[in-house]
């Protein structure tokens, strides 16, 4: 008999974060094991430092660990991408694999769910250094006056989905930076709360400054572009003449 669907599923890019995802393993089950059924699919996106050995030893250590593998380096929106396409729960979660994010704040965002289709975390006391800061507070203002949306912080890997609402947003590469505005430009209601922010204590940042600034901007264009273009699945109004 096939085991039954789990309520939550966890979705976690790795690229070169060996050190990490036992501690990781270790965090959602003290968080969840007690609160929900759970998967954590870790999606690795063509890591060379014994990431993947160690993702099918944690996989063959508890069933509740999937992994999900590319076999070259594709960056983080097709990693969530492709854990999103996995899932198996009704409700998905993405999260950093650096411990920088708190599995625990997914408890409380669970219970804000309610009616709506999305919770995305906002970092109220950021770990990072005051250059990192500096810069992701200039781009979230940016993003928001060109967009027309109000997210504070859209660096926030941390949300929670129901699962068909996010598989419906139709993903490009670094759009996982605007998934809460793609979602409100599809008509899902998204809301934002507030959660921890730690350090990191293993590993090194994939991610600088002016590695991203360039991209981002290009992405933030075509978001842009996408809000002026786009058809909603049901224009307001819209009616048929059909009988039963």
């Amino acid at each position: 008999m096939a085991a039954p669907d789990p309520e939550l599923s966890l979705v976690a890019p790795v690229y070169n974060e060996v050190e990490n995802l036992r501690p990781l393993v270790e965090r959602v089950r003290e968080v969840f094991d007690r609160k929900l059924s759970w998967e954590l699919l870790l999606v690795d996106d063509g890591s060379f430092d014994g990431s993947t050995a160690l993702i099918r030893q944690l996989a063959e250590e508890d069933g509740r660990v999937r992994g999900v593998f590319h076999p070259e380096n594709r960056g983080q929106t097709n990693a969530v991408a492709s854990g999103v396409r996995f899932a198996r729960a009704p409700l998905t979660a993405t999260l950093d694999a650096d411990m920088q994010n708190d599995p625990l704040d997914l408890v409380e965002m669970h219970a804000r769910l309610a009616k709506n289709d999305a919770v995305v975390g906002y970092r109220v006391k950021r770990r990072d250094d005051w250059i990192r800061r500096l810069s992701s507070r200039f781009a979230n203002a940016v993003r928001n006056g060109l967009t027309g949306d109000r997210i504070r912080d859209t660096g926030c890997s941390l949300k929670l989905f129901r699962t068909e609402a996010i598989r419906s947003i139709p993903l490009f590469e670094g759009m996982h930076r605007f998934l809460p505005t793609l979602m409100r430009m599809y008509g899902y209601q998204v809301i934002e709360h507030p959660v921890s922010h730690h350090p990191r204590l293993r590993g090194t940042s994939k991610y600088g400054v002016w590695n991203r600034a360039f991209r981002a901007l290009r992405d933030l264009l075509a978001v842009r572009w996408m809000r002026t273009r786009i058809i909603r699945p049901l224009p307001p109004g819209c009616t048929t003449d059909d009988r039963p």
